[in-house]
């Protein structure tokens, strides 16, 4: 009975091991559904639908080929969409019927498109030669832009792949309970062979009798010769039948060790692949950026302006900076390239975004303000700037770039952004429109001007530096063979404004000052230095000079409604824009 129970756990462990390890090879299903479909069209763009990418569950494998070059790249479907414009395309779609891509051609008005690398419209973007295979994961409300060159047809073939559940719960537990069996039918069969040793153990000898008297003599059968010789036999068969059963129950624990070991999923993880997380829409206008496009603008922006500070590439700048902040620059490479010794503006350190408030606009323009900071010092300013994408198809251009002297207010999270508001709106203390001549007259006029009330002096650095003391002061200073003069107003920038959490607003504007140098008898000259020398090309003048200073101011104006409370600088930038003799 000892012998037969080890027999059937024997058996139940070669079935329940068998089967375990065939779940995972010869029974196992395909590891991903795949479709493909071929676009016939010579459209430059083709778009896989982010409905389509969604269809099944996981995330999608997508595989571009038909063209020598190849770029592929994700984002929200109404930016891609806006990037695409008037040009004709492919829409990729998918049939929940035949389980099958679709393929539509999209008519435009244009047949050619420009280079889609480097927008910043995309979150991810990857390029390829002949054929690109990436692993993304995006919403519904993202889609996939698929392009050569612009000028060229897209890549024909496509195809999508989405992981399928092949994995075998009970392959695990089948292959140990089968180990758990075997261990358990070697118990069943060593103890049946010590059973039967005792069977055959010695015995108690028996008291000796009397002798009977011999029969007479017989010759011995060839049978019970057989007998005799049969029972050592017998003892080394079961001898052999047991080292074997041994020998084979060993193995079997090993191969089925082994086999488990190596099964999937055992030892180390693969390696992620490159994902895409692309936020919706929150609400009827979704935020113009997400936190990851921001970052990688930023990084961007400040990897060009680094390359243009050391060539001294104003043209190379103006593809991130516009407005106020290029007109900055591009003075302050023209006055090194005219005299070496005159330094240039402070390179954009390499720091980590930590304020992101982008505007809620599905439309262009749209803006966004962040500030970048040095963790590790926390003494080092800030950095706020104000960012302005003109169109789709262009690329967020810094407008106005200040060193923040005080903390931003509250402002809303990244994912809900802000709205920009109308630069004549009132509610605030002042209208952004009107915030550059009200401050600007407090610069020249001090405690006197009647905007002085408005602004708060606590933290405000620039009335020190640029103020009405100042100015008084460098106008002492000056020879009594010349005079000096004053004048401020709204420089060529629009204002950006956005809201605070507090219904108060953050507001960028600029501001030119200007300082008029002239002779006041005759045969005197003036004699610029510096900047002034070196922009306006006079190393002396009768007439006088012109100098001018952009500043580029960054406020926050509380609400109307708010008592007590006055509009505060948070950060500036200044320096000389333009020097030139008097007309």
């Amino acid at each position: 009975m000892r012998l037969v129970t080890a027999i059937v756990l024997f058996l139940l462990a070669f079935l329940s091991i068998g089967y375990g390890i065939a779940q995972r090879t010869i029974l196992a299903g395909p590891a991903s559904f795949t479709t493909s479909a071929t676009t016939e069209s010579s459209a430059p763009i083709t778009v896989i639908d982010g409905s389509a990418l969604r269809a099944l569950e996981g995330n999608q494998t997508v595989t571009v080929s038909g063209t020598k070059t190849v770029f592929l790249a994700d984002g929200r479907t109404d930016d891609v969409l806006a990037w695409v414009g008037t040009t004709s395309y492919n829409k990729i779609g998918f049939d929940l019927t035949t389980q099958k891509l679709t393929t539509k051609l999209v008519t435009g008005k244009e047949s050619t498109a420009p280079s889609p690398v480097g927008s910043d419209l995309w979150v991810q973007e990857f390029s390829g030669t002949d054929r690109l295979v990436r692993q993304i994961n995006v919403p519904d409300t993202a889609s996939v832009i698929i392009m050569s060159t612009g000028s060229a047809p897209a890549p024909s073939r496509i195809s999508v792949a989405w992981p399928l559940d092949n994995s075998a719960p009970w392959s695990g537990p089948l292959i140990i309970g089968g180990i758990g069996a075997l261990l358990l039918g070697l118990i069943a069969f060593l103890w049946a062979l010590v059973h039967a040793r005792r069977r055959r153990g010695p015995r108690r000898k028996q008291p000796r009798l009397p002798r009977n008297p011999k029969p007479p003599q017989l010759k011995r059968s060839q049978a019970s010769s057989a007998r005799a010789i049969e029972a050592p036999l017998r003892r080394g068969r079961r001898r052999n039948f047991a080292a074997v059963g041994v020998i084979l129950a060993g193995t079997m624990v090993l191969s089925g060790c082994s086999l488990l070991g190596s099964a999937p999923g055992a030892g180390s993880s693969p390696t992620p692949s490159p994902s895409s997380t692309v936020p919706g829409a929150v609400g009827l206008q979704q935020a113009a950026v997400t936190e990851p496009q921001l970052k990688h603008i930023v990084a961007n922006v400040i990897q060009t302006v680094d390359n243009a500070d050391t060539a001294g590439d104003a043209e190379l700048a103006a593809t991130r900076l516009d407005g106020a902040a290029l007109q900055l620059r591009a003075a302050s490479y023209a006055a090194h390239a005219a005299d070496p010794a005159i330094a240039v503006l402070p390179t954009l350190p390499n720091w980590g975004v930590e304020v992101v408030l982008p505007q809620q606009s599905d439309k262009w323009p749209r803006a966004v303000f962040t500030v970048i900071a040095d963790a590790g010092d926390k003494k080092a300013a800030p950095i706020g700037m104000m960012l302005v994408q003109e169109s789709p198809r262009e690329n967020y251009k810094v407008e106005y770039l200040v060193n923040l002297e005080l903390d931003i207010p509250n402002v809303a999270p990244a994912t809900l952004g802000a709205g920009r508001q109308p630069n004549d709106n009132k509610l605030g203390l002042l209208a952004p429109s009107e915030l550059a001549a009200a401050y600007g007259d407090i610069l020249i006029k001090g405690d006197a001007s009647r905007n002085n009330e408005l602004f708060s002096a606590a933290g405000d650095k620039l009335r020190t530096a640029i103020g009405h003391d100042y100015k008084a002061l460098k106008a002492s200073q000056l020879p009594s063979t010349a005079a000096i003069a004053f004048t401020n107003g709204p420089g060529k920038g629009e204002p950006i404004s956005f809201a605070t959490n507090d219904s108060g607003q953050i507001v960028a504007v600029d501001l030119d000052d200007t300082e008029t140098v002239t002779p006041t008898e005759a045969g005197a000259a003036v004699n610029p230095t510096g900047a002034v020398k070196a922009l306006s090309g006079r190393t002396q003048s009768v007439k006088g000079i012109v100098s001018t200073y952009g500043i580029q101011l960054l406020f926050y104006v509380p609400p109307s409604s708010a008592k007590g409370k006055k509009i505060e600088l948070l950060g500036f930038a200044q320096g000389l824009i333009a020097a030139s003799e008097v007309p």
